[in-house]
């Protein structure tokens, strides 16, 4: 268990605490795997009826820890070739997202960078304080989307829209991501908690059963399924590219990057 991901169960609802706010909820192997295991688990356990993500401090999180991210890629492609899939943690906790049959929630403050932006897309309630911004600056580090983020965005949002997110890194505020569907509520940021906190005590409470079958019904998880496995697959492919090499060796060396040598 990371001790950056805090897990409580109340009333039903699972949360889970994205805790390491001294580096804005980067993302570490450690835990993508706790955040996995938790999810993993949540739908075999009676007592879980609800699950409730929320992040420490100023920011929901700032997506991946490229440091750690980096040296945790380069250690499986060492280990397994160069077809290795990355830290397998994150792919992990990717298919959870979109496997998991219970309700998600989402509470989001500051910002929710890459995947904390992506994991919304699953989650079936998303409170946005105030002052949320939702960026996808994947291709900034020579990346492609993931968490069926590029079947599911558009679909929710326009291709124009999701393109504008994805290629160009544009952040959307918290108020046009009400609009586009991108929340279900925006509150003001001392009101985030325990608004969040609420709705997902209100679901615990309602039949089990019925909210499942409901999110089935809403969902084509097989579908989500495999869109997830051709993203993966691209996503690889491009972490072993000589621009995402750029991109990452650009991040360490604190400058920005140089692409125009790559056609």
């Amino acid at each position: 268990m990371s001790e950056h991901i805090k897990i409580e169960k109340s009333a039903g609802v699972l949360t889970l605490v994205m805790a390491r706010p001294e580096k804005k909820n980067a993302l570490t192997d450690a835990m993508y795997k706790a955040l996995a295991d938790a999810l993993e688990a949540s739908d075999g356990d009676p007592e879980t009826r609800v699950i409730l993500i929320k992040g420490e401090g100023d920011m929901f999180t700032a997506g991946n820890d490229i440091t750690d991210f980096a040296a945790a890629n380069a250690a499986s492609a060492n280990a397994t070739g160069a077809g290795a899939e990355g830290p397998r943690n994150v792919f992990r906790f990717i298919r959870a997202l979109g496997a998991i049959s219970k309700p998600l929630v989402a509470a989001v403050q500051g910002r929710a960078v890459g995947v904390g932006t992506t994991m919304l897309l699953h989650c079936d309630q998303v409170i946005l304080a105030d002052n949320a911004q939702l960026t996808t600056p994947f291709v900034n580090l020579a990346l492609v989307p993931e968490a069926a983020s590029s079947l599911l965005l558009p679909a929710r949002i326009g291709h124009i829209r999701a393109f504008s997110m994805f290629a160009l890194g544009e952040a959307v505020g918290a108020q046009d991501a009400l609009a586009w569907g991108l929340a279900s509520h925006v509150v003001p940021l001392d009101e985030l908690n325990t608004t969040a906190e609420q709705i997902a005590v209100r679901l615990a409470k309602q039949p089990l059963g019925a909210v499942i079958a409901t999110k089935r019904l809403m969902r084509d998880a097989g579908q989500i399924a495999e869109r997830m496995e051709v993203e993966s697959a691209e996503f690889t492919r491009r972490l072993a590219s000589p621009e995402a090499q750029e991109a990452f060796m650009a991040f360490a060396q604190r400058r920005a990057p140089d692409f125009s040598k790559f056609s």
